[in-house]
């Protein structure tokens, strides 16, 4: 109880000679300062808000337009139109020349916002527009009339004023919602190469039976909420998909992220820690000041910001049948992990964000503290790890007050969880098993050892490597990864440490002292503890990673073909589980809904008619290499068609899953509904993108990108394949399965992946 005692601040006793009261001045200044801090933040948000508000317009033509309507009045010489501010005064107390300003200014308010929101809803009705993405955009390609009187547009209506990261959520368009018929066209259409006629025929007459019939009610709840919410299917999605999901988090849900293996600054791991978290607490301060460049397709077409909100301060609590989001608007600290210890990490002192030199120091007594972890701290995160409900009740049961409760607030109210492993993260070219161990590290670690439920954990090497693990559901895999690009670039773009591997600088005073948290854990709280432990250690040890990397050839060579890389690599794993499972799979790649408000996910489905044509003609060879190369050619556009509707709302999944969530609550059977959302995706694929800060030469410094990240397989029997286009001849291939499958081996899936790659390019390079 010392550490408890040593943290009051403020104490009272009652003498003889009355209430005698003391306080730490330093502490009350500290309350004081972060007050000023919160209000400051506040003040600065609503103006942020405003700014964003009025974008593409701007609060100097405010001032501007009252001005000018003043000067009309005033001068007597020119009439301000329709007498606006004449007619105004008759209802004004006076005309004196106060009440003339008055007058004047909410005349000018007046037709600023007419004419504010009138360019708002142009500029909205110009991003509904779609074409520009249907254009071919190769060598000699020819762009359309309707799209380049577009970009013009565009351009003329954003030019001049640099927008904020939130400046063009208001002019987003809504997610379109498709018609039944239109769904289930391009629904039988993506089956048909995966059942034969029969059960098309069947397929066919249950799709018509569902259009005509109760399809059109689910329709128009649908078409209802479309009109009604900013997105018809996020909050749904969010809902459903991730946070009713009783199943535990860490490998079923959670991703990962891994470093920028080419470039290794420095293998002092406090030193790493601190230049990773301070490049952390930038980009929070970036997000939190909506100074951070919004996303911009083709540098002209905004991509939804809405995600960034919960990168930090965010914990995903569970419930009993639900869990829920928290996210709040501040935090002051960072939570520590090391050695089955838990520190509450104090990230600001006196207005400002620690210095990196400044933050090795506390990371470095965090490493020397000799204490020893309290009964059932060690494995307290593998709770995080198991079934959502067991842990909801565990929660309630254990951690609902007292000192738990404290301890536990320090780490779900944290910015993020920082992870100081025992062990190093290697990569070695001539051991790819190393690797695959430093992604099983990051996926899921030993099971308790991250905090599943923050919205991302920081985990650092003994040896300085680094990496993440996030949890799913507050975001999509992309936004972290626009984190992450932010991080490594800013490390690799300033000079943060020295000759020796520490950072540099000077401390400008003694940082504040990292504080243990206190734990005080019942019988049954640590038989639920370990019964969480040893489930968790039961559903990693199933894990089947391999980390492939393919540095044969990478985006240079398919740009040569003519072919988009995502297609290319789409064909080539096509073609590898065909090999591999001797029959073609539903699949899955994500495609993402941003160029729409609250956008989230789409489904692409690369098993086509087409890629089916060309994988069964390279397995059968007896086609020539002109005919396999044209059959080639016709998937990869097909495929890219499909991208682009999926982009453009013109997706299956999406609609398909919010008929049935309406169908669920009508408390209607839905026979094809059923049948459909049943299909196991036993090849789940995402591409892992980069290059989305400009901040980042990658020219200058082409080894500084990350090896991408991966997540567990979603079907039993399945692969989940994540991959990431890290250069011009490098591609990361993150490869999970189960080892419990007789049907599936990561290591053969890579194999299979190495040739069907080696075969595309044969096919190009012998034409």
């Amino acid at each position: 109880m010392a550490e408890a005692h040593s943290a009051v601040a403020f104490s009272f006793a009652v003498t003889h000679e009355g209430l005698d009261v003391n306080f730490d001045r330093e502490v009350l200044h500290l309350v004081w300062q972060s007050g000023i801090r919160s209000w400051k933040k506040r003040i600065a948000r609503f103006k942020n808000n405003v700014h964003c508000g009025v974008y593409p317009a701007s609060l100097q033509s405010l001032w501007a337009t009252v001005g000018a309507l003043a000067a009309m009045h005033f001068s007597g010489k020119v009439a301000v139109p329709y007498d606006i501010v004449e007619r105004l005064l008759q209802y004004l107390p006076g005309r004196t020349n106060a009440w003339q300003v008055v007058a004047c200014s909410v005349t000018g308010l007046g037709v600023w916002l007419s004419c504010t929101y009138t360019l708002r809803y142009t500029l909205k009705m110009l991003f509904m527009y779609q074409g520009w993405m249907y254009e071919n955009r190769g060598p000699g390609s020819k762009v359309s009339k309707a799209t380049m009187l577009w970009l013009a547009a565009v351009k003329v209506l954003t030019m001049g004023r640099k927008p904020m990261l939130y400046s063009y959520q208001g002019s987003l368009p809504r997610l379109p919602l498709p018609t039944v018929k239109e769904t289930m066209d391009r629904y039988l259409l993506s089956v048909r190469p995966l059942v034969d006629d029969t059960q098309f025929q069947r397929m066919e007459r249950l799709a018509e039976e569902f259009q005509k019939g109760i399809g059109k009610k689910l329709q128009r709840y649908l078409v209802l909420k479309s009109w009604w919410s900013s997105n018809y299917v996020s909050d749904w999605w969010e809902e459903y998909v991730y946070l009713r999901g009783r199943s535990g988090l860490m490998v079923n849900s959670n991703f990962y992220g891994i470093d920028a293996i080419m470039l290794h600054q420095t293998k002092i791991q406090a030193a790493r820690a601190a230049v990773i978290i301070h490049a952390c607490l930038l980009y929070r301060r970036l997000i939190e000041r909506q100074e951070l460049e919004p996303i911009l397709v083709q540098n002209l077409v905004p991509l939804c910001s809405w995600q960034y909100e919960r990168v930090f301060n965010t914990t995903r609590l569970p419930g009993i049948e639900t869990d829920r989001i928290n996210h709040l608007s501040d935090s002051t600290h960072i939570a520590v992990f090391n050695k089955g210890r838990y520190y509450r990490v104090p990230i600001y002192w006196k207005g400002r964000i620690l210095k990196p030199c400044e933050i090795e120091i506390q990371m470095q007594k965090i490493l020397d503290d000799p204490s020893e972890p309290a009964k059932g701290e060690m494995h307290l995160a593998a709770l995080t790890a198991g079934q959502r409900k067991d842990w909801a009740l565990a929660r309630h049961n254990f951690f609902g007050k007292g000192i738990n409760r404290t301890s536990l607030d320090v780490i779900e109210k944290a910015a993020f969880v920082v992870c100081l492993d025992d062990i190093e993260y290697n990569f070695d070219p001539n051991d790819p098993d190393k690797l695959d161990q430093y992604g099983r590290t990051l996926l899921h670690g030993k099971g308790y050892d991250r905090w599943f439920d923050k919205s991302f954990t920081l985990c650092i090497g003994t040896n300085g490597r680094v990496g993440f693990n996030s949890e799913h559901s507050w975001a999509d895999a992309a936004v972290m990864s626009h984190l992450w690009e932010f991080v490594l670039s800013e490390e690799v773009e300033n000079m943060w440490y020295d000759e020796i591997g520490h950072t540099v600088g000077t401390p400008e005073f003694e940082p504040p002292a990292p504080t243990r948290l206190q734990w005080d854990m019942p019988a049954p709280a640590l038989k639920e503890i370990e019964g969480a432990y040893i489930a968790a250690q039961d559903l990693l040890s199933d894990v089947d990673l391999r980390i492939y990397v393919h540095d044969h050839y990478g985006k240079g060579f398919m740009k040569k073909c003519r072919v988009s890389p995502d297609a290319f690599i789409q064909m080539a794993l096509q073609l590898a589980y065909f090999r591999d499972a001797g029959k073609f799979s539903l699949t899955y790649e994500a495609s993402m809904t941003r160029l729409f408000r609250e956008g989230r996910t789409e489904t692409v489905r690369p098993c086509t008619i087409e890629s089916s044509a060309w994988v069964k003609s390279m397995i059968e060879g007896n086609a020539s290499k002109e005919e396999n190369i044209k059959l080639l050619l016709t998937a990869c556009q097909r495929h890219q068609k499909g991208y682009q509707d999926a982009m453009c709302g013109k997706g299956i999944d999406r609609h398909l899953f919010c008929l049935y969530v309406v169908s669920k609550y009508l408390e209607v059977d839905s026979p094809f509904l059923k049948e459909v959302l049943s299909e196991p995706w036993r090849l789940s694929t995402s591409q892992t993108p980069h290059g989305q800060t400009s901040r980042l030469d990658l020219k200058k410094h082409p080894k500084c990108i990350s090896a991408g990240g991966g997540f567990g397989p979603v079907a039993d029997d399945g692969y989940g394949v994540s991959y990431i286009i890290a250069g011009e001849d490098l591609i990361f291939f993150h490869i999970s399965s189960k080892k419990s499958s007789h049907e599936t081996d990561s290591s053969r899936f890579a194999k299979q992946i190495e040739r069907s790659l080696a075969d595309i390019r044969d096919l190009f390079e012998k034409k």
